[in-house]
């Protein structure tokens, strides 16, 4: 008997993807994002989930696909790695489903040399390839995404003011 694994489909242009449910914390509209200084060139900006700073990288650069205005029907899908969450900006979430393993052709049978890609599903005819969360920033990006929110982040922690005394008069 083989496992069954959930996927969330997710559309960029024309052309579906899925992620592994597992990696994905939640699913929003399309908010204001925050630019980054010196963040890697795939890093959109930062949101703010429930007071956790996220970056958000855009998964159209990544693809090299054509960039495009980000509209108010675009989608975020939060994310964990080992390392930290991220968010997706993707044109629409289609559908969350369920997919049995032994339907998956793993990234080693067809595309070795991605490294972005965990596998591949034939679902209504069409092929989705899963994308590998962990494996979506480069070690480079990573380092400069740390530096970037360590430098921009802190420096607009607001700062504590302690309490004075009353003055006698």
């Amino acid at each position: 008997m083989s496992d069954i694994e959930q996927f969330v489909f997710f559309q960029l242009n024309a052309q579906i993807f899925a992620l592994p449910l597992s990696n994905v914390q939640r699913i929003a509209r399309s908010v204001e994002i925050t630019p980054l200084p010196q963040a890697p060139d795939i890093v959109i900006g930062v949101i703010n989930v429930r007071g956790q700073i996220v970056p958000v990288v855009d998964f159209r650069k990544r693809l090299n696909l054509p960039p495009r205005e980000i509209s108010l029907k675009d989608h975020l899908i939060i994310g964990k790695t080992d390392r930290r969450s991220v968010a997706l900006l993707v044109d629409d979430v289609t559908e969350i489903s369920r997919i049995n393993d032994d339907q998956i052709t793993q990234r080693e049978s067809i595309l070795s040399e991605m490294p972005l890609v965990k596998g591949a599903v034939k679902v209504k005819g069409e092929i989705i390839l899963i994308h590998d969360l962990e494996k979506f920033l480069s070690l480079d990006e990573e380092k400069k995404l740390n530096a970037a929110l360590k430098e921009n982040v802190s420096e607009r922690k607001p700062k504590r003011k302690t309490a004075r005394k009353p003055e006698k008069k």
